[in-house]
């Protein structure tokens, strides 16, 4: 399995503030994403299971409990932060 949590990811009408360095960090991770396709990303947010609130998608993808993302859900190893 390899997953503790299932997160629903939810659509924004307005994007969640992300830190510069960590949009600079996804940017060079990802490669060459098209830039629309980040820009659908940066308006999606899940309600974490870990921090117990709601952070950006990007944030969530650069966690080291992301363990994948399928069909509008978030796969999530639930494993405590420190």
């Amino acid at each position: 399995m390899g997953y503790r949590y299932e997160v629903a990811i939810e659509r924004l009408d307005v994007p969640l503030r992300v830190d510069k360095e960590l949009a600079r960090h996804v940017k060079e991770t990802l490669g060459k994403v098209p830039r629309k396709m980040l820009s659908e990303m940066e308006k999606e947010a899940v309600q974490c299971p870990v921090l117990r609130k709601q952070v950006p998608f990007l944030q969530c993808y650069t966690c080291r409990n992301f363990v994948r993302r399928v069909r509008g859900m978030v796969h999530c190893k639930g494993d405590p932060l420190s």
